[in-house]
């Protein structure tokens, strides 16, 4: 299986994750926020035990030290954490890595770390956070794709189903997607028309 999966959903909840999991999920980004060293571990540690003997690749946001402690596998960076992480640490427990990008000087950045895969966004406008960043749109994709060659392109950001086509077209290689599964009426069949898809492609 490739990695990310090409639907790629970040959720911030261990019932987020095993809801994910049983539906068959490739890859789960956890993104839980302002926790402390202690709970991080204690929430990356539940969440691999949710994935553990499943398909689910389980990709730990920020929390470094946690994914290390508790032996994750995966990894997610914003651009502050890039800046306070030990990368030599990282590397040294195999974590692959994932970084966010938005702008030339943050991929500048992030290649410099050499990931595993590059995440641009938002390319949409997004409720969900606020942003720094106007939306990149669909055209940024294509140009991000050319300048990174081989490495997997994680496109982020306000994306729904219905844009899926055109940014995988544009050069995606994986979609993550927030919103459209955490706060659709039906989750669990937005899910798995996102599989659907991502199976079609395979």
């Amino acid at each position: 299986m490739p990695y990310p999966d090409r639907f790629y959903p970040v959720v911030d909840s261990l019932a987020w994750v095993e809801r994910l999991t049983k539906l068959g999920v490739g890859t789960i980004q956890l993104r839980a926020k302002e926790l402390n060293d202690s709970q991080a571990l204690q929430l990356v540690t539940d969440a691999l035990a949710i994935t553990e003997g499943t398909q689910a690749k389980l990709v730990v946001n920020d929390y470094w030290r946690a994914a290390i402690v508790a032996g994750a596998k995966y990894l997610h960076l914003g651009q502050e954490d890039l800046a306070e992480a030990d990368l030599a640490a990282i590397r040294e427990a195999g974590l692959l890595l994932g970084i966010s990008t938005h702008d030339d000087a943050e991929l500048e950045t992030a290649l410099a770390a050499k990931p595993d895969y590059v995440a641009l966004g938002p390319i949409f406008f997004t409720t969900l956070k606020s942003m720094r960043f106007e939306p990149q749109g669909i055209p940024k994709i294509t140009e991000w794709k050319k300048r990174i060659g081989s490495i997997p392109l994680v496109a982020i950001g306000g994306i729904k189903f219905e844009h899926a086509a055109e940014i995988f077209a544009a050069g995606a290689d994986s979609i993550a997607v927030v919103s459209d599964v955490t706060q659709n009426a039906d989750p669990d069949a937005r899910v798995r028309q996102w599989l659907g898809l991502s199976a079609e492609a395979a």
